[in-house]
């Protein structure tokens, strides 16, 4: 059985680094590769940091906060 290639663990600042750098202009897959990461990782943490403000799934935090 194959399992992840490895599970590793972010900060909130650099998930937010990420995001700010493809808000920015930089590709996704640039980001990809600098960082190691893959398409969908680099993905959900754009959606989910633009349309919330956080890199958590469950933010109960509401639009105007």
């Amino acid at each position: 059985m194959t399992g992840p290639k490895h599970l590793r663990h972010f900060s909130e600042e650099l998930k937010r680094q990420i995001v700010e750098l493809h808000n920015a202009g930089k590709p996704v897959s640039e980001i990809m590769s600098e960082y190691d990461l893959g398409r969908s990782t680099v993905r959900r943490w754009i959606t989910r940091i633009n349309e919330t403000g956080s890199s958590k799934a469950a933010d109960s935090r509401t639009p105007e906060q």
